[in-house]
């Protein structure tokens, strides 16, 4: 049996600023290179410029951001490296990564066990590393007055697999609410954002309504919502916080009475919960051991001087002792999965 060795911490403000513990195992696409001049990141490698290769990057659309903006900052300061980003859904993405059509992975959830057998079977080791936290975004259209808060039962309500051909009308959710066409728009079965969100909200991941228009591109449903004012959907923070002049974010009731709105604030004072949530990169441990470039653009992105590239899409960076200590453990080879 093959297992992954994790990087375990809670969405706490204490573990967001250094707590790390090592347990146990458990389509649409987009590139990216680099073009044109701007300044040198502070982060460059030693020797970077000499660097030549080509990398690709492939799966979340939610963790899309973060790689194509370290992609764009690495080839600036080493332009002989071309890095392509794709967004084919965590679950596309770790089709490729164990058919070793990529080097490295996007994921916004973990691993499954299927996965990793998978790469097993293809002599694909791989290294899981977080990168990031999400506040997963509930949004609606920017004319909609009544979605300013709702619970976990009333998104069940909506988005339960019973719902299916059933709940159709907004008062349907909630009385109080307008006798207006129901308008859903979520990620596609290949989405992790999908599976998270299925999971917290229908209790099992996966367990989703069908009649809703689903897109694995975040941006076809950003103009979905924009466009429609009785729509609503579900995505990761990066994606709202780049376009919440042109829709609303539903605060969500945390289970006590307290309605939170998804922010980096929130989700590092941890009271948004249960949105908030972990993003990775999953590495091919050969690529990063034999490939310098790859190696590189690995260190580029845990180097804690480059955590303004995530703050910068609106996630809320891991702290820079956790960036360190997720180098250190991929250096030394703790945290790549194993025979068991």
């Amino acid at each position: 049996m093959i297992s992954v060795k994790k990087f375990a911490y809670s969405l706490s403000l204490a573990a967001l600023l250094g707590s790390v513990v090592a347990c146990g195992a458990a389509t649409d696409t987009a590139d990216t290179t680099a073009e044109g001049g701007g300044e040198e990141t502070a982060a460059a490698t030693d020797g970077g410029s000499e660097l030549e290769g080509s990398i690709t990057v492939d799966g979340s659309s939610t963790v899309f951001p973060v790689s194509e903006a370290m992609a764009e900052e690495f080839q600036l300061a080493n332009p002989g490296v071309r890095i392509t980003v794709g967004a084919s859904g965590t679950g596309g993405g770790f089709e490729k990564f164990c058919a070793g059509e990529t080097q490295i992975s996007n994921a916004s959830r973990g691993v499954e066990q299927e996965e990793i057998d998978n790469c097993a079977e293809n002599g694909i080791e791989m290294i899981e590393v977080p990168v990031a936290t999400d506040a997963l975004s509930v949004v609606v259209n920017n004319d909609n007055d009544w979605a300013v808060c709702m619970t976990l039962e009333q998104l069940n309500t909506m988005w339960g697999p019973e719902a299916e051909g059933t709940i159709t009308n907004w008062n349907q959710v909630d009385p109080s609410f307008p006798d207006a066409e129901l308008i859903l728009y979520g990620p596609g079965t290949d989405s992790g954002t999908f599976d998270y969100f299925t999971e917290v909200v229908n209790g099992e991941g996966g367990a989703s309504r069908g009649d809703y228009t689903s897109s694995e591109d975040d941006n076809v449903l950003v103009q979905g919502v924009e466009g429609d004012t009785n729509a609503l959907a579900y995505f990761g923070f990066a994606y709202y916080f780049e376009n919440q002049d042109r829709m609303k974010s539903v605060a969500i009731d945390d289970g006590s009475g307290n309605c939170v709105s998804p922010s980096p604030e929130t989700v590092l004072a941890g009271e948004y919960t249960p949105f908030s949530r972990p993003l990775f990169i999953y590495v091919n441990a050969t690529a990063y051991e034999e490939d310098p470039a790859v190696q590189a653009f690995v260190d580029f992105y845990l180097d804690p001087a480059n955590e303004q590239f995530v703050a910068d899409t609106g996630y809320v960076p891991l702290s820079g002792d956790l960036y360190e200590a997720s180098l250190a453990a991929v250096k030394g080879g703790e945290i790549k999965s194993t025979a068991e």
